[in-house]
């Protein structure tokens, strides 16, 4: 797996345990179907069903990560959701701070994580943020960017 996918599936899934918003215990009604979508599409990939995580992708999707870009859910989905995917079934993931908030249309979820995994037979811990924007549709809401970070920690 390049640096690249690895870093993105690292960032991918800083929540995939499900929803924390320990920022804001008193979490308004509003947000709670946008980080439904943001766990349903993350619980997609990590049961490696990429055609359902697709139906949570806005088609004009823009993802940036470890410094570069893909530039539409099919980009995506060909270049390394599958990767993704196939990395979560051997690291472990710690959910951590999550906040989130909506403005009309539009929906923001912002999530930190730790994730533990082995690399060459070594331990190691990376802290990972997260940010997914979301648009209202007739259907429901649709990601419609995604931006992932993570750095090993010391």
């Amino acid at each position: 797996m390049k640096i690249r996918h690895l870093r993105a599936a690292l960032a991918t899934f800083l929540v995939c345990a499900g929803p924390v918003v320990s920022a804001n215990p008193a979490t308004p009604e509003s947000v709670h179907e946008p980080i439904a979508v943001v766990d349903a599409f993350q619980a997609a990939l990590v049961a490696g069903d990429i055609a359902r995580a697709a139906g949570y992708l806005d088609p004009n999707v823009v993802i940036l990560e470890s410094g570069g870009a893909e530039w539409s859910a099919q980009e995506y989905l060909d270049e390394h959701a599958k990767a993704d995917a196939e990395f979560l079934k051997a690291v472990n993931v710690t959910p951590g701070e999550r906040s989130a908030r909506v403005e009309g249309d539009l929906a923001w979820v912002a999530s930190l994580s730790r994730i533990e995994m082995q690399k060459e037979g070594k331990p190691v811990v990376v802290d990972s943020a997260e940010t997914m924007l979301l648009r209202r549709e007739t259907g429901g809401w649709k990601i419609v960017h995604i931006h992932w970070s993570s750095r090993a920690r010391r």
